[in-house]
C-alpha cells in the first residue's frame, strides 16, 4: 500500500474504534461514584443520599434498566432525582419501572427541559458555538418551535404516587428517623422555567439540614443558593462534558459553568458564603448523540457528615 493512503486510513480506523468503544462500551459502562460531604451540623448522624440524575430513557435499554433498579440494594436515607429522564415520548413506563425500587425509599425530584421536550438532532459542534457566544439553551437562543412535547405529567404522576416530593419552584421536607430534611428546589433554568424569587428566604429554622436541588446549574440561580446560606446543591445537566479528552477534561458545560466543575464535587461563592456543589454527570445521553468519550455515565452516593 503506497505510503499516502496509510495515514489517512489510519485516522479513518483510529475513529471508527473510538466512535465504537464511546457508543458501544463506554456509553454502557454503568457506575457509582462515592462522595463524602461535610455539611451536617454537629452531632448529627451521616445521611446517605442517592443522586440520579440525566436518565434519558429511551425505549429497550435493558441494561440501564437493570442497572437502576440494583441501586435499590445500596439502601439509601433518601433519593434525589436531579431530572432529564426521558429521550423517547414513549419512555415513561421504562423509567418508572427501572426506578420502582428506588422509590420504595423517601425522594424528591425536579426537572429537566428533557421532561417536557423530546430531543432534536443537531450538530455537536453548535455546544461549542453557543459556548464561546455565552448563549445555552433558552437562554439568549431563540425560543423552541415545533418542539415534540413529552408525556411529563404522566412522570409527575408516577413518582407523586410512590410519595416522592415534586420541588417544582417550591420547598419540602422529609423526615428521616424523626430528622427534618428541608429540601428547595428549582424548575430546569436551562428552559428558563427556574423562580427563585417564589423560594428565597433561605433555610427554615425548624429544618435539621437544608439543601437545593436544580436540573441545571446555572450561576443565576447557584448564587442565590449559596448567598441564602444552603450548605449543599445538587444539580445535573451536564454529562460531565459527555465527550471528553483524557487528561484535559471537559470541553462544555451546555450552561454557564465553568468546565472545572462539570461534575463531581466543588463549591462555590456568592456574597461571601460558600455552599458544596455536586455536579452529576447523569447515566445517559441524548438519543441522536448516544456517545460517551473519557466521562463514563453514573450516579452518586453521597454521604452527608459533620462538618
Amino acid at each position: 500500500m503506497r505510503a499516502r493512503y496509510r495515514i489517512p486510513l489510519g485516522i479513518t480506523a483510529a475513529g471508527a474504534a473510538g466512535l465504537l468503544y464511546a457508543a458501544g462500551f463506554e456509553a454502557r459502562s454503568f457506575r457509582l461514584r462515592r462522595v463524602t460531604v461535610p455539611v451536617l451540623p454537629s452531632g448529627m448522624r451521616p445521611l446517605r443520599v442517592l443522586q440520579v440524575s440525566d436518565i434519558h430513557m429511551v425505549g429497550g435499554q435493558r441494561k440501564k434498566q437493570r442497572w437502576l433498579r440494583s441501586l435499590a440494594g445500596l439502601r439509601p436515607d433518601f433519593v434525589i432525582n436531579t431530572g432529564d429522564n426521558l429521550s423517547d415520548p414513549e419512555g415513561v413506563p421504562e423509567v418508572l419501572d427501572a426506578l420502582g425500587p428506588l422509590m420504595e425509599f423517601p425522594g424528591a425530584y425536579v426537572f429537566g427541559s428533557n421532561d417536557y421536550y423530546g430531543p432534536r438532532l443537531r450538530n455537536p459542534a453548535r455546544y461549542l458555538v453557543e459556548k464561546v457566544q455565552g448563549r445555552h439553551g433558552l437562554n439568549g437562543n431563540p425560543p423552541v418551535v415545533d418542539a415534540v412535547h413529552n408525556p411529563w405529567e404522566d412522570l409527575r404522576d408516577g413518582f407523586d404516587s410512590a410519595g416522592w416530593l415534586n420541588l417544582t419552584n417550591t420547598r419540602g421536607t422529609l423526615k428521616i428517623e424523626g430528622t427534618s430534611i428541608e429540601l428547595t428546589g428549582l424548575d430546569d433554568p436551562h428552559i428558563k422555567r427556574d423562580r427563585y424569587a417564589e423560594v428565597a428566604g433561605g433555610p427554615s429554622a425548624g429544618a435539621d439540614f437544608s439543601m437545593g436541588v436544580v436540573h441545571a446549574p446555572y450561576l443565576r440561580v447557584l448564587d442565590p443558593f449559596a448567598a441564602d446560606g444552603y450548605p449543599l446543591i445538587l444539580a445535573g445537566h451536564t454529562h460531565g462534558g459527555q465527550l471528553c479528552i483524557p487528561v484535559y477534561g471537559a470541553l462544555v458545560t451546555n450552561c454557564d459553568l465553568d468546565t472545572d466543575r462539570v461534575k463531581g464535587l466543588s463549591t462555590h461563592t456568592a456574597e461571601g458564603r460558600r455552599s458544596y456543589l455536586h455536579v452529576s454527570a447523569g447515566c445517559g445521553t441524548s438519543r441522536y448523540t448516544p456517545v460517551r468519550f473519557a466521562c463514563p455515565p453514573e450516579a452518586t452516593l453521597l454521604t452527608l457528615v459533620s462538618r
